[in-house]
């Protein structure tokens, strides 16, 4: 029956005998006295005893500021009536003392018949379960937390590689440096790789992280790009990174040794034209010419569009009686006799589709013949 619920959480959990009759527990943490941000892997173990009724739980731990968490696995053994299932958390510490780890329950309980009619139907009209959700207070688990020694910047089991792709380059060219961190552990971020104050440029990205969750910790990667640049030789101090095995409980260092670069500074000479650029100041009165040629050429294009504005002004005063007669004609017989009267070369075509119009079948749009035959005298 379950098994056909899919992925709905099931989890028969408390930590106090009120249910005992309908199911039973375990919560096995593999440590109670863990250092800062050491892994604890927490199982939860969960039987079903009441087989008369079907009990859904939702269960998960409380987010805190105090530690972080991320279920690493879950087994299930579907029974009818009698499911058993496992959790499995893992958990970093974040700070040093009692550490609370807080959950959160909710019991559903409902019938073999809610179960049966809430899949009744097709895939696409499940009905929905009908449950009543108690919610139960849990204890919280109780970690008693060491400090890490001082000075450390990462806990687990890591090792430290580099690459420098280059220890020579040109004042200012960026110098490529990368340095990896991989192990087993929490996290390695660090806010600064290298130091804080330097006389070199630095050049810093995001670091590149990639984990993966497991039984033993987190198996993590984490590569810090950067680059360096300066105008002349330097060099880079040890890079030390302070280190903590929980498992030993003992310190150790990852080092990424001293680094010399070779800047090649730039020649001064080659930073001076031997021809003079500007050259040496001089009057030049070649832009006086230039401009004189320019004034010329803008007078006479103003003048002669002022003369065939005036050329065509007298054209038009000439034509307006004549003008008026065109505008003036009703039909297009009258119009026919007004331009064959004018001159009938001129305004042939004109004169042709009138001609057309009246004793042939052709049509006339006698406004644009009127507009025709004005563009010809205007």
């Amino acid at each position: 029956m379950k098994h056909n619920l899919g992925k709905v959480l099931l989890l028969c959990l408390s930590f106090t005998l009120m249910q005992a009759s309908d199911f039973d527990y375990t919560v096995h943490p593999d440590k109670l006295t863990p250092y800062v941000k050491e892994a604890v892997i927490l199982t939860v173990d969960v039987n079903q005893t009441n087989h008369d009724i079907v009990l859904l739980f939702d269960f998960d731990l409380k987010k805190s500021k105090n530690y972080t968490f991320q279920r690493i696995d879950i087994k299930e053994i579907d029974a009818y009536h009698a499911a058993q299932i496992q959790y499995t958390y893992l958990i970093y510490p974040l700070k040093s003392g009692i550490v609370n780890l807080d959950f959160h329950l909710i019991q559903k309980a409902t019938t073999d018949e809610s179960v049966a009619y809430s899949f009744s139907g097709d895939r696409d009209n499940v009905k929905t379960l009908v449950t009543t959700d108690t919610k139960i207070t849990l204890p919280p688990l109780t970690l008693n937390v060491k400090a890490l020694p001082k000075g450390t910047q990462i806990v687990g089991t890591f090792d430290l590689d580099y690459n420098v792709k280059t220890r020579e380059a040109k004042a200012y060219e960026p110098l490529p440096l990368q340095v990896t961190l991989k192990g087993i552990g929490y996290p390695p971020l660090l806010e600064n790789i290298l130091p804080i104050k330097s006389a070199f440029t630095q050049f810093t990205e995001s670091p590149l992280v990639t984990s993966l969750a497991s039984y033993q910790g987190t198996h993590v990667t984490v590569v810090y790009p950067m680059a360096l640049s300066h105008d002349k030789s330097f060099t880079l101090k040890p890079i030390v990174i302070n280190a903590f095995n929980p498992e030993t409980e003992k310190s150790y260092t990852l080092t990424v040794p001293e680094q010399s670069f070779n800047i090649s500074k730039v020649d001064k000479t080659s930073l001076l034209d031997k021809v003079d650029t500007p050259a040496p100041f001089k009057v030049d009165w070649s832009w006086l010419q230039t401009l004189f040629g320019y004034l010329m050429v803008f007078v006479a294009g103003y003048l002669s569009a002022l003369s065939w504005k005036w050329t065509k002004k007298q054209k038009y005063q000439e034509a307006h009686p004549f003008i008026e007669k065109i505008e003036g004609a009703k039909t297009a017989k009258a119009l026919l006799q007004v331009l064959m009267a004018k001159d009938s070369k001129l305004f042939t075509s004109c004169i042709e589709k009138l001609e057309a119009g009246i004793y042939g079948d052709a049509s006339i749009n006698l406004k644009h013949i009127k507009k025709e035959a004005l563009e010809k005298i205007v």
